[in-house]
């Protein structure tokens, strides 16, 4: 495999100026590694592009991420829950340095507090922005209603300069069935 550089296309000198090497290229010689690089970049697929463009987007570095660490689809209890006629469909909680967000998901609600326990103003993004803002109350529980359909994350926002999103979940698919 070659990296596109033919070393008899470039003549460099052995000796280094200022700790790098010195590389002399006539004008054709540039122009010629431009088309080289401006070729190997088409070839990169196209998903690759687009998650690098994702990543770049990613305008708000501050905000903290807050993981995912509990989900009830993944508890031994969870049949248990099931049988029981006002129980929950699904419980997540989203856990940051500095905020926890619990969540629970009901038949036509998304049941939230913030914890420690504040005001806070919740923005549902899904992946074509910013849906609903919703604000919660002084023991920071909140309702989202109806339960956002397809691939959403939120944000929480309040004092102190405390900016959280969760990562991306998806509750119900696009019909409205259960995932």
């Amino acid at each position: 495999m070659t990296d596109g550089w033919d070393s008899e296309e470039i003549a460099w000198s052995p000796e280094p100026t200022n700790g790098a090497q010195d590389i002399t290229l006539d004008d054709d010689q540039l122009l010629a590694a431009l088309r080289r690089a401006i070729g190997a970049r088409r070839a990169v697929p196209p998903e690759y592009v687009q998650a690098a463009k994702d990543a770049f987007a990613w305008h708000d570095i501050d905000a903290e991420l807050a993981q995912l660490t509990y989900d009830s689809v993944h508890s031994p209890d969870l049949a248990a829950q099931m049988r029981a006629e006002d129980a929950s469909i699904r419980a997540l909680t989203f856990t940051s340095p500095r905020v926890t967000i619990e969540l629970e998901v009901t038949g036509d609600a998304l049941l939230g507090q913030v914890v420690p326990t504040q005001v806070a103003t919740i923005e549902i993004q899904s992946q074509a922005g910013v849906g609903a803002v919703v604000s919660s109350d002084e023991i920071g529980c909140f309702s989202i209603s109806p339960v956002p359909r397809g691939t959403f994350r939120l944000r929480c926002l309040a004092n102190g300069g405390i900016d959280v999103r969760t990562g991306w979940v998806t509750l119900l698919s696009e019909s409205g069935s259960a995932q």
